[in-house]
């Protein structure tokens, strides 16, 4: 059973301000990802977030375990997304 996806208003602001195939590209990983979270994301040193790469993008999430829930916190190109 994969696990909900919820984005939060900065995530949703960057993922309508991303070029149509980037968007359809990220949509497409992050739902693939929902299904084993623990095989796609990859944690962040020093923090309790995670991230998927797609491509030059990154995409910051929380998993919430005892929700199910992926929690996308923030996407963005990989030059730009750490600051």
């Amino acid at each position: 059973m994969a696990w909900r996806i919820l984005f939060s208003q900065r995530a949703n602001q960057d993922f309508l301000s991303l070029e149509k195939t980037e968007a359809e590209r990220i949509q497409k990983k992050l739902e693939e990802a929902a299904g084993n979270p623990a095989h796609f994301f990859g944690r962040l040193s020093g923090a309790e977030d995670y991230k998927l790469k797609v491509g030059d993008y990154r995409i910051i999430v929380l998993l919430l375990h005892e929700k199910e829930m992926v929690f996308v916190e923030k996407i963005g190109h990989r030059k730009n997304i750490y600051k």
